[in-house]
């Protein structure tokens, strides 16, 4: 892990195409934001792991359940 101290305005450049400038430092927070091409995804960390967990459960998801669940929702 790299780890630079940069002030509001200043910038780090990843390769030659990813570009991360520090908007505005906060007591409790800083802002970025991120310039990058469109095919190089930008998502926070907890969103993907969240998203990984969704999917990691719908595997786990049985038919057997699944019918359980329409036959409960048929009830209604």
């Amino acid at each position: 892990m790299l780890i630079v101290r940069r002030r509001a305005g200043q910038s780090i450049l990843i390769g030659d195409d990813i570009e991360i400038q520090i908007a505005e430092v906060g007591p409790s927070r800083v802002t970025i934001g991120i310039i990058a091409p469109k095919d190089v995804p930008v998502v926070r960390a907890e969103l993907k792991l969240t998203r990984e967990q969704n999917l990691a459960a719908a595997e786990t998801s049985s038919i057997d359940s699944l019918a359980k669940l329409a036959g409960a929702l048929r009830l209604r």
